[in-house]
């Protein structure tokens, strides 16, 4: 049995995640490659539920260690019971935000220490870390004005823009320094032009397989 891989998907408000990672699905799957698609927090009833308490505008305000802690508590789930459960039988895992997610918005957005989320990290993961992670990038007042276009928005959507430029800064920054790992995609074009990147990408990336 060939090893299952793990694949994330990065990036800030309005880069087009969700569509995009469809579309990221179709073409592993064209590819004869065994998909779960998940997302985080999430992926699971508990995770789920976990979800909404955070995205929720009644806890405006929550302390960041709260915040973190049920991101990980969503996390640690998601890996028992979804994550690891797959790759073992050789499934690819194809994840809407991980990890990265976290360094960038509680710890450059909010100001968490990032060596505390490298013991959360190490705890709830051990050892395990994307193959892959993709990262849709879009200028911040762009990527704000698509999200306010789909309608209602969620906790952290109504943050300040500061917020989201340090949220921005600090993926590229990871981007930059595991280049190995992540690949940048330029998300401000239309979907068609994005989707050839993804297509690109994934092709080349594949062929390692």
């Amino acid at each position: 049995m060939s090893p299952g891989r793990f694949i994330t998907v990065e990036g800030g408000e309005g880069a087009g995640k969700t569509t995009q990672i469809l579309f990221m699905r179709d073409v592993l799957e064209r590819a004869g490659v065994p998909v779960v698609l998940t997302r985080e927090p999430g992926g699971t009833v508990l995770g789920e539920d976990i979800r909404a308490l955070l995205l929720d505008h009644r806890y405006e305000g929550m302390a960041l260690a709260t915040e973190t802690l049920l991101m990980f508590a969503a996390r640690a789930e998601h890996l028992e019971r979804v994550i690891r459960p797959a790759l073992a039988v050789g499934q690819w895992v194809l994840c809407d935000r991980f990890t990265d997610a976290t360094y960038a918005y509680q710890g450059a957005g909010r100001g968490l220490p990032l060596e505390r989320i490298a013991i959360l990290e190490d705890w709830v993961q051990a050892d395990l870390r994307p193959d892959l992670t993709v990262l849709f990038d879009i200028p911040v007042a762009m990527g704000l004005e698509r999200a306010r276009r789909r309608g209602m928005t969620d906790r952290f959507e109504r943050e300040e823009k500061a917020f989201f430029e340090r949220v921005r800064a600090a993926y590229r920054e990871r981007a930059q320094c595991d280049p190995d790992r992540y690949r940048l995609i330029d998300a401000a074009g239309s979907i068609a032009v994005v989707q050839a990147e993804v297509e690109r990408i994934f092709t080349e990336w594949l062929g390692r397989y």
